[in-house]
């Protein structure tokens, strides 16, 4: 393999923000693509692959460089000791002379033995998630969130059919594969990663990229045409225009959310989509009383850890902690117990996390229920990133018309 000095560069500056700057690594590759117009497709991939891929791997990465003499703070090394493991050959270059390839696999072979390493995660999450998963389900687990996530579509049916849809891309060289999974009806797998926002499809609104796992949210939550639904933890509104979707566009959905400018987002959205019964809300102190027994459906998709999004998020493993999962905890269940307000007697709401960890889901639905006694558990779901999707987990709850005795 052929490499060109600036690219390797942009790589190791990538590193250098993500780790060193602590600024996200989605934010930082988009922001060097965009920087850099002039590169082709092929080298763009190079840097945008090598990134995300020893973010994913940077636990074991670091400790070779550690056990092999080369100073984990020298990001060439690190980019080369990656290159190795990779079975590529490195260039002929001053900062790759000191490498030995044979040293750095024996290392690598041994530090396997421990998962840890082998499946690259922090000490403190392998131990957090077998504590809470069992050990058997977290091996599974912790290998399959190393795995690159599929690039999921959502047909927008308020402007277009899968088949419509799939046929448009089919005829610009874009194979998907339509998903029939957990009862899902329009999504599409795409064959290979493309960029999809360039295309007319995706600016004239016919379909939104948003996972598998996320697009069964609102399938699970499954609003009447014409009903009040509230989602109180809308962020840029991926969910609240699927909700609009299945309701024909007929109803009245309120997205609310603390920050502005993922609810003008949302609106521009809304606009694409031709969404027309969202209106959107910053959170304020009356919030919850001004909505007080009014929602029809409620979506709670709250804040929390992000585990179940590791193969598209990696670098959520460098950045979180375990102080900050018990504060979202806390969080959770005000949330849980502040906004189940707004549902009307006889009212549905979903609960709803992108995390795998028992105790942001099952049992924050449990406690809650303990001490709401006039809601009841109808049902709910887990999804495993082993499924190929994000993790997710949904419980659907029933606010009943009298309190139980």
């Amino acid at each position: 393999m052929h490499y060109h000095k600036p690219l390797v560069l942009a790589v190791v500056q990538n590193l250098q923000k993500i780790f060193i700057e602590n600024k996200y690594a989605d934010k930082v590759v988009e922001q060097t693509l965009k920087s850099n117009p002039k590169w082709g497709s092929r080298d763009r991939r190079f840097i945008a692959e090598t990134t995300y891929g020893m973010v994913r791997w940077w636990r074991l990465i670091d400790q070779i460089a550690i056990e092999s003499n080369n100073s984990s703070n020298n990001f060439y090394n690190l980019f080369a000791i990656w290159k190795i493991l990779k079975g590529n050959e490195l260039p002929n270059w001053d900062e790759f002379t000191q490498f030995d390839k044979t040293k750095i696999i024996e290392i690598s072979n041994k530090l396997k033995s421990e998962r840890k390493f082998r499946e690259s995660f922090p000490d403190w999450i392998d131990e957090l998630l077998s504590k809470e998963l069992g050990d058997e389900v977290w091996e599974k687990e912790a290998s399959s969130l190393n795995i690159e996530a599929n690039v999921v579509l959502r047909t927008n049916t308020l402007k277009t059919t899968i088949e419509k849809l799939q046929k448009k891309l089919t005829e610009q060289h874009i194979e998907t594969l339509k998903l029939e999974w957990n009862g899902l009806s329009n999504a599409l797998v795409l064959n290979q990663r493309k960029n999809m926002y360039s295309l007319a499809e995706y600016k004239n609104g016919l379909f939104e990229i948003q996972d598998a796992s996320s697009q069964m949210v609102a399938e699970f939550l499954n609003p009447n045409k014409g009903s009040f639904v509230i989602d109180a933890c809308a962020g840029a509104g991926g969910k609240s225009l699927h909700l609009a979707s299945l309701m024909q566009n007929q109803g009245q959905i309120v997205s609310m959310d603390i920050e502005e400018n993922k609810l003008t987002e949302l609106k521009k959205r809304a606009e694409r989509a031709g969404v027309t019964i969202i209106t959107t809300q910053i959170i304020k102190q009356d919030t919850i009383e001004k909505h007080k027994n009014k929602a029809d459906f409620l979506l709670l998709d709250v804040p929390c850890s992000g585990l179940g999004t590791l193969k598209r998020n990696p670098d959520a493993k460098w950045k979180l902690s375990i102080e900050f999962i018990e504060k979202i905890k806390k969080i959770q269940q005000t949330i849980l117990n502040d906004y189940s307000k707004t549902l009307k007697a006889g009212g549905t709401m979903l609960y709803a996390t992108c995390s795998i960890l028992p105790s942001e889901n099952e049992k924050q639905v449990k406690l809650f229920l303990k001490n709401n006694l006039e809601f009841n558990l109808i049902s709910d779901k887990k999804v495993l990133p082993s499924s190929g999707f994000d993790g997710f987990y949904m419980a659907k709850i029933k606010k009943m018309l009298s309190t139980r005795n």
